[in-house]
């Protein structure tokens, strides 16, 4: 037989295959979708019992027997993923190539890899011998599982997001499964130096994730470097907000999604249209990044040499405590927290940077997108300036309303609260600074009880006055959309002006020559009455259930946990195990929104088609 004859055998031999193939994938389309799922469904219990078996795997020591039946969770977990990928690549072809995107990619391949060990032992004189300490390493196939774990986990949460479920109940589930696996993370030995309760642990995580800042231990004596990257993970996702958190990852991972889940993740993130999803997860996540690594370097240079530490722990000092400024969070594991001597005595500049790390936490995501579209516009414009180019037609309203109402609100407050604070204070906890660090003590100690917890002074010792002070501010909280507390300035300020027109007696609610929605105002009322209903339960019910502590300190210890605040007058320790089941649930209320906890749980009721007869209620 001649070659070219078997060549052309081969080529209809393979003619016949593809067209095999073709019938076979076009016939069964609705059999190959139903498998697909299923083995995404499996492929998603096997990404969660992964990441369990990689953090039991790491985060405890283990006996041989352990070990070895670790390793088998792990092999079938990866058999699971090798299966599902060859499955979809083999009958899902055109969908793959048109969902996935690079970084799918990536760690498909890489997982694919790791069927060399499998497949082939270790050769005795490898071709390259550094190539294959890599493919045959444990290191190598437990970051190529982990990796594929995590990319889908991030995108069987956009699936979810498409099964029609309510978005606010989607969202209060994600922080309470955030706060629970915490939790047991942070249970690990390798995570605490003594060991720590279960109760303590989950106060801990849940403080975290809500970026609270309550702690009923002294971090400094209790975590590990390890338990402290597990907080800083948690703090992270719990300021970004645990949807966006984990959404921008399968936005990015995992290619295009369903209209819904990206009509539902526009409603989380508050962006205008579907093209600009992904753009505003990005820059939540690359200016929450780039302000943190600024405010880092900031506090590194400012401490450097006076706290005997190395330089990598000035590093991590620096990291940590920017990370935890900039979300709100208020943690920190130097010994006495920012009150510690070598800090309150020494150069005052990091007092100052935290202030503004809190600040750029607490104004809000949609304040500093809008402040940053100025700036571009500005810029844009003096670029054409200088090289004389055509200028085009200037904007005429670039700061939105509520971006007006955030900023001239916000730092209304903290201008007089720092005046104030300077009154209440000037002979009292401030009488030993001069006049210049009295100023900075004021305005730092001033603007952290609007959510972030920090102290430079212990709250126990203030005035009374000024504790009743901390008090409103806490209610108040950061602006909508942020890492801060409270009901928020956006709200505070709709009452105020809706007090305004009633005063004048005008019927529509004005700011900045633009009327107020009434759908904003009344929710905004709803949320204050709401906030106020809520904080009676709460210090009624820490009240009974503390009868041998101090009244003043429990009620502060309720207005810092349901407004996610994290100032203490000391009692966070003396708390009984129900007084810390209660605190988590109200740090959690406070982070998620109780408004929209009830929205989730009761769902949307539209208005009866008819209009009913309108009624006058006496208000006086």
């Amino acid at each position: 037989m001649s070659l070219t004859s078997m060549l052309s055998k081969l080529r209809s031999r393979a003619t016949d295959v593809r067209r095999s193939y073709v019938r076979f994938t076009s016939r069964f389309v609705p059999a190959i979708r139903v498998g697909s799922e299923i083995l995404g469904v499996l492929s998603f219990v096997a990404s969660l019992a992964c990441i369990t078996v990689l953090l039991l795997y790491f985060g405890f020591e283990h006996t041989p027997g352990q070990i070895s039946a670790i390793r088998n969770g792990l092999h079938t977990c990866q058999v699971i993923f090798i299966v599902e990928i060859i499955y979809n690549l083999a009958l899902r072809r055109r969908f793959v190539l048109a969902e996935n995107r690079a970084i799918k990619w990536i760690v498909d391949i890489v997982l694919l890899l790791t069927l060399l060990p499998l497949l082939y032992p270790r050769p005795e004189h490898p071709w390259i011998p550094q190539l294959a300490s890599v493919l045959y390493s444990n290191a190598f196939l437990f970051s190529a599982l982990a990796a594929y774990a995590v990319v889908d986990i991030c995108y069987g949460v956009l699936r979810l997001l498409g099964k029609r479920t309510n978005p606010s109940l989607i969202l209060s589930v994600s922080f309470l499964v955030f706060i629970f696996i915490g939790s047991f993370l942070l249970m690990m030995p390798r995570c605490t130096i003594a060991g720590i309760d279960y109760v303590d642990a989950l106060f801990v995580s849940t403080s975290a994730v809500c970026i609270t800042g309550l702690t009923p231990v002294d971090v400094a004596t209790t975590f590990t470097p390890a338990g402290l990257v597990v907080m800083a993970v948690l703090i992270q996702a719990g300021g970004l907000g645990v949807m966006t958190f984990t959404s921008f990852f399968a936005l990015f991972f995992s290619g295009n999604t369903s209209i819904y889940s990206q009509l539902v993740m526009r409603d989380i993130v508050q962006t205008k249209t579907i093209n600009s999803l992904l753009p505003t997860l990005l820059y939540i996540f690359s200016v929450t990044i780039m302000v943190e690594l600024i405010g880092a370097v900031a506090i590194v240079l400012t401490i450097h040499g006076t706290l005997g530490m190395s330089l990598q722990e000035e590093l991590f000092f620096a990291g940590f405590h920017s990370l935890s400024a900039f979300c709100n969070a208020g943690f920190s594991h130097l010994e006495g927290g920012l009150s510690n001597p070598l800090l309150l005595h020494s150069n005052q500049i990091i007092y100052v940077i935290v202030t503004v790390l809190v600040i750029a936490g607490g104004i809000g995501f949609p304040t500093l997108d809008n402040i940053r579209q100025a700036i571009g516009a500005w810029w844009g414009r003096t670029w054409r300036r200088i090289w004389h180019m055509p200028l085009k037609p200037r904007r005429l309203h670039i700061y939105s309303v509520n971006t007006k109402l955030v900023l001239v609100t916000y730092f209304s407050i903290t201008v007089v609260s720092t005046l104030l604070f300077l009154l209440f204070e000037y002979g009292h906890s401030l009488a030993p600074f001069d006049w210049g660090d009295k100023i900075i003590q004021a305005w730092f100690n001033s603007s952290v009880p609007r959510s972030s917890g920090f102290a430079s002074i212990n709250p126990a010792g203030f005035q009374y006055t000024t504790l009743l002070m901390f008090l409103m501010l806490m209610w108040i909280g950061g602006a909508s959309q942020s890492t801060a507390g409270g009901i928020k300035v956006n709200t505070f300020v709709t009452m105020l002006l809706n007090i305004r027109a009633i005063v004048l007696g005008r019927d529509t609610v004005t700011a900045f020559h633009r009327s107020i929605a009434v759908g904003s105002i009344r929710r905004a009322h709803a949320m204050a009455a709401v906030s106020i209903l809520s904080i009676f339960i709460v210090c009624i019910t820490l009240v009974a259930l503390e009868p041998q502590l101090p009244l003043l300190p429990l009620i502060y210890e309720a207005f810092s946990g349901l407004f996610t605040v994290g100032s203490s007058l000391g009692v966070t320790p003396l708390l009984s195990d129900a007084s810390k089941l209660l605190l988590c649930g109200a740090m959690f209320l406070g982070r998620v929104g109780i408004i929209s906890l009830l929205v989730g749980v009761v769902g949307v009721h539209t208005d009866p088609p008819c209009r009913l007869p309108s009624a006058s209620i006496i208000i006086n």
